[in-house]
Parts: C-alpha cells; sequence; structure tokens
C-alpha cells in the first residue's frame, strides 16, 4: 500500500512540475517604466528630436512632457531602456532617472582644471528658447565671462577663468548633455 501511494504522488507530480514550468516560462516579462525628470523641453522641435532619437530603437515607448520637463521610457527589456537614454543624450539632452536600472553615461571629457576658453558640443540647441537656456545657465558658473550659443548651433564657447566640470554640470542641470571639445 505504501508503494501505491509513493507511486500516485510521483504521478501527480510528474503531472504538476512540467505545467509549474510553462507557466513560468511564458509569463510575459513586465514593463518597466523609467522617467527622467529635468530634461530641456521648451519647444515641439525639442520633443520631435527625443523622438527622432529614440526612433530606431524598437520596443520602447518615449512620452515627453514639455510642462514637466520629463521623458517617459517604456519598455519590457533594460538594455533597450539603456540604449534609448544612451541615444537621447547623444541627441544633447540630460537628466535625471528616477531609477537606478539605467545611468547616464559621464562621457563630458570635463576636467575641474581651469581654462581660459572652452568650447562644448553635442548641444541640443534647435530654437532661441534652448540658446537662452544654454546662455543662462552657464553665465551663472563661476568665472564666466563671455558665452556664445548661437540657436541650431550644436557647440557653445565660453572664456573667462573656466572650470570644465563646473560649465559641463550646470548644462546638465538645465536639460543638456554636452562634451568638452578639444583644442
Amino acid at each position: 500500500m505504501n508503494s501505491l501511494r509513493t507511486l500516485a504522488l510521483l504521478a501527480a507530480a510528474a503531472l504538476i512540475v512540467p505545467a509549474v514550468a510553462v507557466a513560468t516560462i511564458d509569463r510575459p516579462a513586465e514593463e518597466k517604466t523609467i522617467t527622467l525628470e529635468g530634461v530641456h523641453l521648451c519647444c515641439n522641435a525639442c520633443v520631435r528630436a527625443i523622438d527622432e532619437a529614440a526612433k530606431p530603437i524598437e520596443g520602447v515607448a518615449v512620452t515627453c512632457d514639455r510642462d514637466l520637463g520629463t521623458v517617459a521610457l517604456v519598455s519590457k527589456d533594460v538594455k533597450i531602456l539603456q540604449t534609448t537614454l544612451d541615444a537621447i543624450t547623444d541627441a544633447g539632452y540630460h537628466g535625471t532617472p528616477d531609477s537606478d536600472l539605467v545611468i547616464v553615461k559621464d562621457d563630458s571629457g570635463a576636467t575641474d582644471k581651469p581654462v581660459e576658453s572652452l568650447t562644448l558640443t553635442g548641444l541640443h540647441n534647435c530654437c532661441r528658447g534652448c540658446a537662452v537656456a544654454v546662455e543662462e545657465a552657464l553665465g551663472a558658473v563661476e568665472g564666466v565671462e563671455t558665452v556664445k550659443a548661437e540657436p541650431r548651433a550644436t557647440t557653445v564657447t565660453l572664456s573667462g577663468k573656466v572650470i570644465p566640470l563646473a560649465a559641463v554640470e550646470a548644462l546638465n542641470a538645465a536639460g543638456f548633455h554636452v562634451k568638452v571639445q578639444a583644442d
């Protein structure tokens, strides 16, 4: 009788274990949402540029909120979220993610050694609103004497006794992602 009971339990387990395994394998991955905060979105052209940067990436939905200065990224794949964030920063935008699933790359090349002149490149600067925001952010940096940010130019030049890292951090805080241009 004991061996019949054991055989019955083994037969039941043989039916249950595969069913549990199939249910686990077939379960779809949960969508993850990352929100970038503090992104410069002064106009519809800024929003379109973010959409264009993310357009080639499959498996992600991107939603910009101009009023809040946020960009929401939704995907089931964390690698796709990171790739999308990288594309947005490559397009000249900067934001702070609300999750540690993704990381904003530190590729500015900025140092804390003062320089007399500094050119920053890779800037998103589609309109006068962008140029004014860039000039205001950099104008508040200690040591900056002049700032030249022309609308639609992807570079900005400043002079004075400038600490590159301070200039980059000021632009990042204003929602722009840039790199130091080598002389």
